[in-house]
């Protein structure tokens, strides 16, 4: 019964910590995929991003953080 409670933890970090491919995650962020691409190769931004090999996936916990990071709230008057 443990075993299957664990089993069950473990399937919803995984899907709470999804790994989204470009496609997935430009959209969030609002910009294409070739944006994204280009913010890798010269680092313009702090978007953090896993490598495996030749594969690009962002985590959404990241993504939520990028945003949160760039959100500027206005000055009062």
């Amino acid at each position: 019964m443990e075993l299957i409670k664990s089993s069950k933890q473990n399937l919803q970090a995984a899907i709470q910590n999804k790994l989204l491919t470009p496609e997935e995650a430009a959209p969030l962020v609002g910009v294409t995929v070739g944006t994204l691409q280009v913010w890798r190769s010269t680092n313009r931004y702090p978007l953090k991003y896993v490598k495996a090999g030749r594969l690009v996936r962002y985590r959404l916990e990241d993504i939520q953080s990028f945003i949160e990071s760039r959100t500027v709230t206005p000055a009062e008057v």
